[in-house]
């Protein structure tokens, strides 16, 4: 027997089973490999000890998600200098107590952090395929998009403070500096440009004369952010917000960024440039989470990163 138009049954049924095994991988085996990357960044003076900073991003926390609160909770055992977190912790508007549990141990090493717009405001449904529709018509974020409407507000105050409360520096749209043992470290931080939070004139002016290293700190790492750090002059920008992709094509790569960054600067470390003369190392963290409309990952296994600041050759 034949399916209708001459598309055989084996081949449909075929096609349905190809099909159901890729998402049953991608959400309850990938979606859940939780990966470490280690990256090495010489952006400090000649003769200076290596920094380990950890960057966690994209946790996009959903009440009961037991073994990644377990991951994040053994990532204590790195022992970095100092934490970042480039935000999107929610993905649940119950869920900040687990957010704050699973970085309990993270918590009692110096840090700092900036929100997201999950962080901000709940996740809605949204078919997959607008991302790619968007990406064509140079729709990202709110650019070009109508404000959203009959949004779910989250609990962010409550991140916030719990975060405070442990002695991060709350980067939005500020400066701060972490003290440690023989160095100095200065941030400059953005509020989210993915919903038009950023505020960029607030904190101009480059890095802060004294500091061992200064680094600049967004969620998304839109142009306008990151050329501003870059022009400048910040030597290390940290940035989230992409998922690496979260459905990417093997041996391809990433087909969106959702922001106007290009994709093959989706995640990992890479180098960003406004003129001949300026240049600043760019990380974007793949993050270790999904929205929870969306829980699958393809090729794009969830991650955090250890940044390993050595001297500058």
């Amino acid at each position: 027997m034949r399916a209708r138009y001459g598309v055989p049954l084996k081949v449909t049924a075929g096609i349905t089973a190809v099909g159901a095994a890729g998402i049953a991988y991608a959400a309850g085996f990938e979606a859940r490999s939780y990966r470490l990357r280690r990256v090495t960044v010489p952006v400090l003076a000649p003769g200076a000890r290596p920094l380990r900073v950890l960057q966690v991003s994209d946790i996009h926390m959903v009440g009961g998600q037991r073994k990644k609160q377990r991951w994040l909770q053994s990532l204590a055992g790195l022992r970095p200098d100092f934490v970042v977190n480039t935000g999107d912790n929610l993905s649940d508007t119950e869920a900040v107590p687990e957010v704050l549990d699973a970085l309990g141990p993270l918590m009692e090493f110096p840090g700092a952090y900036v929100f997201g717009s999950n962080d901000y405001y709940g996740p809605m449904f949204r078919n997959p395929a607008r991302y790619l529709l968007e990406k064509v018509q140079g729709k990202t974020g709110l650019n070009g998009n109508p404000p959203a409407v009959n949004v779910i507000h989250n609990p962010w105050e409550d991140l916030r403070d719990g975060f405070d409360q442990a002695g991060w520096l709350n980067l939005t749209n500020t400066r701060g500096r972490l003290k440690l043992d023989g160095a100095e470290i200065a941030f400059t931080g953005l509020d989210d440009p993915h919903i038009k939070r950023d505020r960029y004139a607030e904190v101009a002016g480059g890095p802060e004369t004294g500091a061992d290293v200064s680094i600049g700190v967004v969620h998304a790492p839109y142009l306008r952010a990151i050329d501003a750090f870059t022009a400048d002059g910040y030597p290390l920008i940290l940035a989230g917000h992409t998922h690496g992709g979260q459905l990417c094509i093997p041996f391809y790569g990433a087909l969106v960024t959702n922001c106007d960054l290009d994709t093959k600067r989706v995640k990992g470390l890479s180098t960003h440039s406004t003129s001949p003369s300026t240049r600043s190392y760019l990380h974007v963290s793949a993050g270790c989470g999904t929205n929870r409309y969306t829980p699958v990952r393809f090729a794009c296994p969830p991650e955090v990163t250890l940044l390993t600041l050595t001297a500058r050759d």
